[in-house]
């Protein structure tokens, strides 16, 4: 740490961007810290065939063990905590955590965001389980490759529901379903669906069934509908509280806006991975990582922006 106790960067969250935002920062010989509470949305991940140099592929608990291993050969142990407040003063921001020992402040000159997003998950039984076996699927971007060809179901309505059910149909299966829970689609949501060859069941889902390695059935307005692979389309709610506080640019849903070099409109404020407005995929996520932390080394001798003497700029 610094002589004034101010660090260079403080990053928060520990996830695919997070980590490989340390590893930058590390390789740069930089002061910093890495504060997480430990709710990656990469640990739900059974096996994700997305990340080049797995041939095989990689499960998000694997990932995120092997990136804190490269870690810890620098050093570098992620703070187990979690940020409750973080305010800006003039050149510094101050951080507060909870559930940490010896620290419930950390003051660093900018501050990476890579706390991600969370799933809206669906009220259907024994589904932490489901998830973990790869039963009922988030992301057909992922793993909809492996999902080809096989009696797929989607949980959603409106135009989120739909539109994964249709980029499902056009990319992997004919025999999609989609389940909107209660909800009606509008005539001209009826019509793309029914254009791309979708069935819609509107009736609640009463009972979701396991058996082996497959949803075999799900029980809505009575009938049973089997299945082999069940995704959620019920949306995202993305961890941006901290940089919506500061007056951080963001979209309808609560992502973040940021640059080329993933500032934020919050002068020093960083953000990558999901909590951005963008593809939320690991890929995406570790390549903003590599843009933000770069950004930082190279702006790490000038005045932050609001300094006198700093601008913002290229």
């Amino acid at each position: 740490m610094a002589e004034d106790g101010v660090l260079d960067c403080l990053i928060i969250g520990g996830g695919p961007a997070g980590l490989t935002a340390a590893l930058y920062l590390a390789r740069f010989n930089r002061r910093f810290a890495l504060v997480d509470s430990g709710a990656s949305r990469a640990a739900w991940i059974p096996t994700s065939h997305n990340v080049p140099l797995f041939a095989e592929g990689i499960g998000g608990p694997e990932l995120l063990a092997r990136q804190k291993q490269n870690l810890a050969q620098y050093g570098i142990t992620p703070v187990v905590a979690r940020i409750s407040g973080l305010h800006k003063l003039p050149g510094h921001f101050v951080a507060m955590l909870e559930g940490h020992e010896e620290s419930r402040q950390l003051r660093a000159r900018r501050v990476l965001l890579a706390t991600g997003c969370v799933d809206i998950e669906p009220s259907l039984p024994d589904l932490p389980d489901a998830v973990q076996r790869g039963l009922v699927r988030y992301c057909p971007i992922c793993d909809g490759y492996e999902a080809r060809d096989r009696k797929v179901a989607v949980l959603g309505h409106g135009a989120r529901g739909l539109g994964e059910a249709v980029f499902i149909a056009r990319s992997y299966s004919p025999d999609v379903t989609l389940l909107t829970l209660g909800q009606s689609l509008a005539a001209e949501e009826e019509a793309r669906a029914k254009e791309h060859g979708i069935r819609v069941i509107t009736a609640p889902i009463e009972a979701l069934d396991i058996e082996g390695e497959r949803i075999s059935a799900i029980r809505a307005g009575g009938q049973e509908h089997r299945f082999e692979t069940l995704y959620s389309a019920l949306g995202l709610k993305t961890r941006s509280d901290l940089a919506l506080a500061l007056g951080a640019e963001h979209d309808e849903s609560g992502a973040l806006i940021v640059d080329d070099h993933n500032r934020t409109t919050v002068p020093g404020l960083y953000a990558a991975g999901d909590v951005v407005r963008a593809l939320n995929q690991i890929v995406v996520a570790m390549g903003h990582a590599a843009i933000a932390a770069t950004d930082i080394h190279n702006r790490c001798e000038l005045p932050t922006e609001d300094e006198i003497g700093g601008k913002p700029g290229d």
